[in-house]
């Protein structure tokens, strides 16, 4: 199975299938942030990243264009990311709290995080023509990963919506009519626990919509239910307070 998801992760990363965002992710890597002009943009899409063999795993939207399709691994090298990893790390299911780039050693333990648009689409919004191109890559994914998947934390509507006809494709029969997002929701698809979860985005996260508690009480519960151990009471350092600056 581990070689079945590197050659999908592969092949991932050379899909041009959608021009408006080839055109957009490449544009973004040639121009590069000021912060970032001394660096190489992936620029290309972005694969899951986590062990092949995870019970859990969690759901976005899309790469951010200085984030992921900057650093070419997902929720790394930006805000969104600070949040995400701070909590597994919290929870004991990530190695450390932070994600700065690909190289930086940071393994997820029973933990994949991937997304149902694989490019960085203009203004975080990708379309639904662009979402239903992309979702067979996903499709592949949960067919890979299903002996060992047994719970899923989807974080925001988007995702939500673009995950559900996913994992019907994928082979879970999903209730109808289908279940409503919400932070904090959860559907059962044939013993899959599907969980929601606001977005880490920085409209959530500063505004205190959803908070670093908030987040770890959903990751949390979604790892029991994939039988993961949890730990109970964060590290020392842990805080519920999320930095505020530019936007990712």
């Amino acid at each position: 199975m581990a070689d079945a998801l590197r050659t999908l992760d592969e092949r991932i990363t050379g899909c041009r299938a959608c021009p408006r965002l080839v055109a957009w992710r490449e544009e973004v890597a040639r121009t590069r942030r000021a912060a970032f002009a001394d660096e190489t943009y992936w620029g290309r899409p972005v694969p899951g990243f986590g062990p092949s063999d995870a019970s859990l795993l969690l759901v976005g939207l899309a790469p951010a264009a200085h984030g992921a399709n900057r650093t070419g691994r997902m929720f790394t090298g930006d805000r969104s990311g600070e949040v995400l990893y701070r909590a597994l790390y919290d929870l004991g299911l990530a190695s450390r709290p932070d994600a700065v780039a690909a190289d930086d050693g940071l393994t997820l333990r029973g933990v994949r995080i991937t997304s149902p648009v694989r490019c960085a689409p203009p203004a975080n919004r990708p379309t639904p023509a662009e979402r239903d191109t992309c979702r067979p890559w996903l499709v592949r994914e949960l067919d890979l990963l299903r002996p060992t998947l047994r719970a899923v934390v989807v974080l925001g509507a988007f995702g939500w919506q673009a995950a559900l006809p996913a994992f019907a494709e994928a082979g879970w029969t999903v209730p109808r009519p289908r279940p409503a997002f919400a932070h904090g929701a959860r559907a059962d698809l044939d013993g899959l626990a599907l969980f929601g979860c606001f977005h880490v985005s920085q409209r959530n996260t500063f505004t205190g919509r959803l908070t670093p508690a908030m987040l770890r009480d959903v990751l949390g519960g979604a790892a029991r239910a994939a039988g993961l151990p949890v730990r109970r009471e964060p590290p020392n350092g842990a805080t519920d307070q999320v930095r505020a600056g530019d936007p990712s």
